[in-house]
């Protein structure tokens, strides 16, 4: 496993394609998500505690990951959605649920995805392989090309990530146009194009 600097790094990598899917407020919005989730492969080394589970055992799999990640969007589309489109900050009335179970669930996939590949990257230099895919194929896959405490590979990592959000943030092209945007109003999106349409 990479440190915590190279797992925020490989987060941040992970969530770069949300600039392209929701702009600057969405893509701030789902990046610091994603941020908060990317220890969540690690929970184990908290259950382990309470429950006969290993570091680096089922919570570092796809199918944990996912079904946690669903279960996280519904309850964000249940719970939240009204409160975000009331909340301020927000400053939109047109967040459909659809959109927020999407973007929640998309949040927690990226932080938890990209926490098993920097696993991937270093284990088993100082913690046991993985077995990523379980229940579907059960052999540990090892990849191990960086060492755990790599200065250069982990904040190597985080400069060029942080590097590449800047870059797309001073992006000025609008976001794909798909179902789940966010910063609509009332239909009409929210952007400082010309009213000639050119």
């Amino acid at each position: 496993m990479v440190d915590v600097s190279g797992h925020f790094a490989i987060t941040l990598l992970f969530a770069a394609p949300a600039w392209l899917l929701w702009g600057r407020r969405g893509a701030l919005g789902f990046t610091a998500f994603a941020l908060v989730t990317a220890m969540l492969p690690d929970s184990d080394l908290v259950l382990q505690h309470y429950l006969p589970v290993t570091h680096h055992g089922v919570t570092h799999t796809v199918l944990f990951v996912a079904l946690v990640s669903v279960l996280s969007g519904a309850v964000a589309a249940r719970w939240l959605t009204a409160r975000f489109n009331a909340h301020q900050w927000i400053k939109s009335t047109t967040i459909p649920t659809e959109t927020m179970f999407v973007f929640a669930t998309a949040g927690m996939l990226t932080g938890g995805l990209s926490h098993i590949f920097g696993d991937l990257l270093s284990a088993p230099d100082i913690a046991a392989p993985l077995a990523p895919f379980w229940p579907v194929y059960t052999e540990h896959i090892i990849i191990d090309v960086i060492y755990y405490n790599s200065l250069i590979w982990n904040f190597g990592l985080l400069a060029v990530a942080i590097a590449l959000h800047f870059a797309l943030a001073r992006h000025r092209k609008y976001p794909l146009k798909t179902r789940y945007r966010i910063g609509e109003r009332d239909g009409n999106e929210i952007t400082s194009a010309p009213k000639d349409g050119r």
